[in-house]
Order: structure tokens, then C-alpha cells, then sequence
């Protein structure tokens, strides 16, 4: 069992999420950077998919009544002060031990996985906390005890070197709705950086910047939307989903961002420059 002492900023419960449930409005969910909480799971021998938590800007406390191997991927965060505790590295953290993690470095969301998994109730088969539907456990507070589930396979892994710090741009791919806006608002998009707005979470990044100019008015009707989608409400400035976002929405679609930069975006923060590109290469 782990006790939550302070969940910092945000906190959450996350697996892979609940897909094949859009046609029943169900959003997917899910780990925002999936790419981390898998590595996470790894380097404690559990299956890619096992339910961890998923730390918005870090600063949380926790306590373990029971030994148990972690291991902490995504956002760099400093961690004590456990011995051997640190990013991506299997570490045992003793019983009654406390475990604490300072603010990322760069990042956003850090993953902390536990040998056996997260083993709270799941909903529609997660365990992940839907922060639009309400779906999944509450977001942790102070006091919030997991249950840990029991471990398989085996620790293979010792560590795993961090991604290195990539250029915060994101290739997208034209449409579906691109006839909606001008000829050069796609243009227009990779021009010049956007900058993160405080009001992002996880159903979406929103964004300052250029404003995409529509040849068409009105608005649509409700289509399916998937994590990447880059709706542009009227006015002009683009949000792209993450994990939470709605099943559908009414607003044109520009471009979707390709899935290899879902991790990227989901790391962005409040104040950080991105671009657009069309290019497929980086």
C-alpha cells in the first residue's frame, strides 16, 4: 500500500486508458505521455500496460507500508530520500520509507511506477483517472492510499537512459478540415512559434500565437476526434487534444499531430515556445 503524503500540483492514477468505447462517449484517457509510463513499467519488470502515477510538475510526497521496487520515468525530477532513488532506474524503497520528488527541470508529467502495478478497481477495464468524464479514480489527495498489486515476471532491465531534450516541434499531417481555413493558414501555423497557455490540462494543449484565418463559416457537426487533433475553436487559436479529450467535437480540424510527438506535446508546459511542421523528418 502507498500512502499519498502530498500529491503536488496534480496527481493522478494512469494506465493505457480505455479504448474501443468512443462510439459510447467514453473519452480514451489514459497516460498523457504513454511513452514514459511504459518505460516505467519496464525497468520494475511489470507489462507495459500496468496502472501507475502519473505527476504533474512533481512535488509529492508518498510512503510505502510495504517495501516495494519503483522506478521513475518522464520529467526529470530530483528524488530522495530514498538511496539509489532517481530517474530511470529500478530502486528499492524500504518499508515506512518516504519517497519525495521535487519540480521537473523540464517537463511536465513524471511517471512513477510500482512493481505489481497500481491495483485500484478498474472502470470500463482501466484503472486510469478521466479527468473530463470523471470516469477512474479521483485525482490523488493527501491521505489517498493505493493498494499495490502482486508482482510478475522479473526485473531485466537497470537502467535506461533519458530521452534526450528534443526541439519542441510537432509534425502534423494536413486535414481532415484544412479546406475550412484559408490557403495559408496551414502555413501561417508553422510560421511562428505558439506559446503554451496555463489553461492546458489533459484533454488539451491550448495555444497562443498566429491566428488561423477560416474560409468557411459556421460550424460542423459533431465528428470523431482522436488525440493529436488540432481544433481550432473561432477564435483561431489552436488547442491539440491529449489523453482526455472528448469523443467528438464541432470545431474544424486543421491537422493532427503525428503520434511519434503525442509524448512531446504532453510535456509541453505553461510558457514554452512550440512549432508546426508538415515535414515528416526532423
Amino acid at each position: 500500500m502507498i500512502e499519498i503524503l502530498a500529491p503536488g500540483p496534480y496527481a493522478t492514477v494512469q494506465d493505457l486508458g480505455r479504448p474501443g468505447y468512443a462510439h459510447l462517449g467514453v473519452p480514451h484517457s489514459g497516460a498523457a505521455d504513454a511513452a514514459s509510463l511504459r518505460l516505467a513499467n519496464r525497468l520494475v519488470g511489470n507489462a507495459e500496460g500496468m496502472a501507475g502515477i502519473e505527476l504533474t510538475l512533481g512535488m509529492a510526497r508518498l510512503r510505502f507500508r510495504a517495501g516495494a521496487w519503483v522506478a521513475l520515468a518522464g520529467a526529470p525530477v530530483p528524488a530522495g530520500p530514498v538511496r539509489g532513488a532517481g530517474m530511470g532506474v529500478p530502486f528499492w524503497v524500504p518499508e515506512g520509507a518516504e519517497l519525495r520528488l521535487g519540480m521537473p527541470e523540464r517537463g511536465l508529467r513524471t511517471y512513477l511506477a510500482v512493481r505489481g502495478g497500481i491495483a485500484v478497481e478498474p472502470v470500463l477495464g482501466s484503472r486510469s483517472t478521466d479527468s473530463l468524464s470523471g470516469l477512474g479514480p479521483e485525482p490523488l489527495r493527501a491521505g489517498a492510499l493505493l493498494p499495490v498489486g502482486r508482482p510478475e515476471g522479473v526485473i531485466a532491465v537497470d537502467m535506461a537512459p533519458l530521452p534526450e531534450q528534443r526541439p519542441a516541434v510537432l509534425r502534423v499531417l494536413p486535414g481532415p478540415r484544412d479546406d475550412w481555413f484559408t490557403p495559408e493558414a496551414l502555413e501561417d501555423m508553422c510560421a511562428r512559434p505558439y506559446t503554451v497557455s496555463q489553461d492546458s490540462n489533459r484533454v488539451g494543449v491550448r495555444l497562443h500565437g498566429p491566428e488561423l484565418a477560416r474560409a468557411k463559416e459556421g460550424e460542423l457537426p459533431s465528428e470523431g476526434m482522436v488525440a493529436g487533433a488540432i481544433q481550432v475553436p473561432p477564435s483561431g487559436q489552436p488547442i491539440v487534444f491529449l489523453a482526455d479529450h472528448p469523443p467528438t467535437g464541432g470545431y474544424p480540424v486543421i491537422g493532427v499531430v503525428r503520434a511519434a510527438d503525442l509524448a512531446l506535446a504532453a510535456q509541453l508546459r505553461p510558457g514554452d515556445e512550440v512549432w508546426f511542421t508538415t515535414r515528416p523528418g526532423r
